[in-house]
């Protein structure tokens, strides 16, 4: 039963992080989002996908906090403006009820 359940819950979380990094590349913005995108703003997305993956809990509260931490440590970085970040964190937030429907 324990390794049955282990099973279910990693199948549950790929498909959230399938869930999170199709929105973000193809939602209602996708197109726009792919055209302006740069280099830094995938490495944001995948190392948020990444960390996802070794969340034991995924909610939003932890989800959030996980965006926020990220978003902070690229801020530091020559070429992203506050602007920018503030915008990819808001981005990556508003995706949490895409991700949140695909857990259930």
């Amino acid at each position: 039963m324990k390794k049955s359940t282990k099973v279910i819950g990693a199948g549950a979380g790929l498909a959230a992080l399938v869930a999170a990094g199709t929105y973000f590349l193809y939602g209602p913005r996708g197109a726009k989002n792919r055209a302006k995108i740069s280099g830094w703003v995938l490495k944001v997305k995948g190392e948020v996908l990444e960390k996802m993956e070794d969340m034991k809990e995924i909610n939003q509260e932890a989800y959030e906090k996980l965006v926020d931490e990220t978003a902070q440590r690229y801020a530091r970085v020559k070429h992203a403006s506050a602007s920018e970040i503030k915008h990819v964190t808001a981005e990556l937030k508003s995706a949490w009820s895409h991700i949140s429907k695909q857990l259930k």
